[in-house]
């Protein structure tokens, strides 16, 4: 098998030394290039990129320890990882009552972030999303049933500082309109994607609520020409169910 030659050594250098931070926090530049393995001088040129971008932070004393940018990362990967895992047995569940396509989101930077995805067991046509892909909150299920969620400043702050483009020619762009639907919404505990994002696509979502904070969303994404008036009632009493058994769970 052959060897691949790694690109930029630099980044396998920074990560020894975040790997030594990890384990030994509050040091002195001499201690990080004795424990590494590096001169000082290599180490000191990676520590000032790293301090730039919030990876490490220096104290008055010149000792060096991980940043909180980088502790913020791997605290919402571990929150992220978490919610997966705790939902599962619900959205599998869910799935053996609707055999479409369930995936699980978070809030990040006012979008969803997807952290979870299950595809059909039975169903020929699949959804190309993929984990890790984002969506907009205005335009997708997941995303309005999370703006549902939002406080009145919270939802004002978000519709005045985003544009609301057209993804396909079935996206709500009128700010008065989203806001009905939003009501809608509040008072229906479920959301609509209604080809908003994806032409011939038809999503239905819920948000996950522990208290006052918004912890995720699900939904459930089909082709729309498998979708008739029954089934949709099916999949928002199956959402429904899901939500409050999800919930009832995390808020212990």
């Amino acid at each position: 098998m052959e060897n691949k030659k790694p690109y930029g050594t630099v980044l396998i250098k920074a990560a020894k030394i975040l790997d030594y931070l990890a384990e030994t926090p509050d040091v002195s530049l001499q201690e990080i290039a004795k424990g590494t393995g590096m001169t000082s001088s290599t180490v000191l040129k990676i520590l000032d990129t790293l301090l730039l971008i919030g990876y490490v932070n220096k104290n008055a004393e010149k000792n060096y320890r991980l940043g909180a940018k980088l502790v913020r990362y791997a605290n919402k990967n571990i929150e992220q990882l978490d919610l997966a895992e705790l939902t599962l047995p619900f959205l599998e569940k869910l799935q053996q009552k609707i055999d479409e396509t369930i995936h699980l989101g978070v809030l990040d930077n006012n979008e969803i972030l997807y952290v979870n995805k299950l595809d059909p067991k039975n169903q020929t046509i699949r959804m190309s999303s993929k984990i890790g892909i984002t969506r907009p909150l205005y335009n997708s299920a997941m995303g309005k049933a999370v703006l549902a969620e939002f406080t009145e400043d919270q939802y004002e702050d978000y519709v005045g500082t985003h544009s609301l483009v057209p993804y396909t020619e079935y996206t709500i762009t009128n700010s008065l309109r989203l806001k009905k639907e939003i009501e809608k919404v509040k008072k229906t505990h479920v959301a609509f994607d209604d080809e908003e994002i994806e032409k011939d696509i038809f999503c239905i979502g819920a948000s996950i609520v522990k208290g006052d904070e918004i912890i995720g969303a699900f939904s459930v994404s089909m082709p729309k020409y498998r979708l008739t008036e029954e089934v949709k009632e099916q999949i928002i009493t199956a959402i429904k169910q899901t939500k409050q058994e999800i919930e009832k769970t995390i808020q212990k």
